[in-house]
């Protein structure tokens, strides 16, 4: 793995970390303890665990599949994967204003789902390169399932009328 496709694909998981985090803090702090949840919703601590785990998996799992389809010389299917995972990142990151930012519950459970599929996009990408790295990053899109499932059951609760 090339050392600079590495700190690509890290400083650009970093940075959509980066962009949720802003708006997630404050509303944590304020907004989602108002909120009726379901009984799976887990502790707060296991969000930003999980989530750091899964960005540091999407930034080395990418960079691999990045790198691999640059050794064959596929690349078409290096910037298709490129623009697929900045397309992700921006949905994570668009998630997270939404839901945390606007506090659209609706709108953000939409976007969860369109990340899960966009995730799993992602893990079907690198596993066509290295099937090593598509069950590595397998658990990003199955967290984002939950996700939706979380975002949507947390709407439905607090759902007016």
């Amino acid at each position: 793995m090339r050392i600079s496709t590495l700190t690509g694909t890290t400083l650009a998981s970093a940075a959509a970390a980066v962009v949720g985090s802003v708006v997630t803090k404050p509303a944590v702090e304020s907004w989602y303890p108002t909120l009726r949840k379901p009984r799976f919703v887990p502790p707060n601590w296991v969000f930003p665990v999980a989530w750091t785990a899964l960005y540091a998996d999407l930034a080395v799992t990418s960079a691999a599949t990045i790198d691999g389809l640059r050794d064959v010389g596929d690349d078409a299917a290096r910037r298709a994967y490129i623009g697929a995972l900045g397309a992700n990142l921006a949905l994570n990151a668009g998630w997270t204003w939404v839901y945390f930012g606007q506090h659209r519950l609706g709108g953000a459970s939409i976007l969860a789902a369109v990340l899960t599929a966009s995730s799993a996009d992602l893990a079907l990408r690198s596993a066509r390169v290295d099937r090593r790295a598509g069950v590595a990053l397998a658990s990003y899109p199955a967290w984002c399932a939950f996700a939706t499932a979380l975002s949507t059951s947390t709407w439905w609760l607090n759902r007016d009328g």
